[in-house]
């Protein structure tokens, strides 16, 4: 009996081993202090936060083993360490320019998802999981970001797998695993005051080129001038505001409404072209009719394409 007994044990034991060892856990939270020093053009902004960790392994080292694999740069942070009924407490309070590809399809009525993604720089899933602390972590209301709404924040934790060993030549180490933690918010603002702002030159410009309806079909030189500087600012206006903005393949509103604008003037030159010629062919009477209906044509589809794009831009 106590042969089999110790055969049994010793099967055991070797079963727990050939399983692997259990990894260790780390509860970790977060603050948010700050979000600032967006920049859409360079694809980056600023991230001011605590990081905190609580677990029994006196070996883990947070405080120089920590990775932000979506930062561009992470100074060096202020570190706590403690131990709160026999385990280890880190605190960490960070600064990073964290990398964001931004959606300015909508720009600026443009909602953006931000993520911080939070590892251990050694030590893999075998070793160490994370368990997200959900009801510590949270933002500061007040400070956390100017001109946004913050929705949806939350904090969480995955598998993040590198499809390779990193030069390690044993066998089935071909592949790495990391246990991630996240940050994670939905940020949206109320953007009329600053649509104003970068269209309003765009606007004006229309408005010049549809005062050159109000001239007698005869007179040549304001009925082409006026559309002709008013197409200069509106090219003026556009390249102001793509050099705040990222390269986007993408068709943005930004390119939309100045699109519509180029081909709301060309309609202005056209009608203006049309009804100098019936003018000249002696048709007075058709080339004023032209005129009027020409005018109320390029308005009515200016205005309307207008609100049905920033109407789609804003669901």
């Amino acid at each position: 009996m106590m042969r089999q007994f110790l055969l049994i044990s010793l099967l055991s034991i070797s079963a727990v081993f050939c399983r692997g060892q259990v990894p260790d856990t780390v509860h970790v939270g977060a603050y948010v202090i700050s979000i600032h020093d967006i920049n859409f053009h360079e694809k980056e902004y600023t991230a001011r936060f605590w990081l905190w960790f609580l677990y029994d392994n006196p070996e883990f080292d947070f405080t120089t083993q920590l990775d932000i694999p979506n930062a561009k740069t992470i100074d060096a942070p202020e570190s706590i360490v403690d131990t709160v009924q026999g385990k280890t407490w880190v605190m960490l309070k960070m600064k990073c320019i964290m990398k964001e590809n931004w959606s300015v399809q909508d720009f600026p009525f443009d909602k953006q998802h931000l993520k911080m993604e939070i590892e251990n720089s050694i030590l893999d899933h075998k070793t160490l999981i994370f368990k997200p602390d959900t009801i510590g972590s949270m933002y500061d209301e007040k400070e956390a970001i100017d001109g946004w709404t913050i929705r949806d924040f939350r904090v969480g934790v995955r598998k993040n797998k590198y499809k390779t060993g990193f030069g390690d030549p044993r066998p089935g180490h071909d592949q790495q695993t990391f246990s991630q933690f996240n940050i994670e918010m939905d940020i949206e603002r109320n953007a009329w005051g600053l649509f104003m702002k970068i269209f309003l030159g765009m606007y004006i410009a229309f408005l010049i080129s549809i005062i050159s309806f109000t001239p007698h079909p005869s007179e040549m030189e304001p009925r082409f001038g006026l559309p002709v500087g008013g197409l200069f600012a509106a090219v003026g206006n556009k390249y102001i505001i793509d050099s705040i903005l990222p390269e986007s393949s993408l068709f943005t509103l930004v390119d939309t409404l100045h699109a519509l604008t180029f081909i709301a003037i060309f309609g202005t030159l056209l009608v203006s072209a049309i009804a100098l010629k019936q003018f000249d062919n002696g048709k007075k009477a058709l080339a004023e009719a032209t005129n009027r209906r020409g005018a109320r044509i390029v308005v009515f589809l200016y205005v309307a394409l207008n609100i049905l794009f920033i109407t789609l831009a804003l669901i």
